[in-house]
């Protein structure tokens, strides 16, 4: 009957500050003026591009994006 010992847990993370965002993050469709695409974002990661040449998508859905949400 000796000493009995619980196993310990650790946090390895519990030292570590989450990196706090360099701006606003993008979400979601925007026009990116330098490559002439339509881009969409999760997360602030690049996920989907589209050329504007020959895009599908309503033309007054192309103009608002291209006014609204240019980047």
């Amino acid at each position: 009957m000796g000493s009995e010992s619980k196993p310990v847990q650790l946090d390895l993370f519990d030292h570590i500050d989450p990196p706090a965002p360099a701006g606003e993050v993008l979400n979601g469709m925007y026009y990116e003026k330098a490559t002439d695409k339509f881009v969409s974002f999760v997360l602030g990661r690049r996920h989907y591009e589209e050329p504007a040449k020959g895009c599908p998508h309503d033309r007054e859905w192309q103009e608002r994006l291209k006014r609204e949400r240019a980047i």
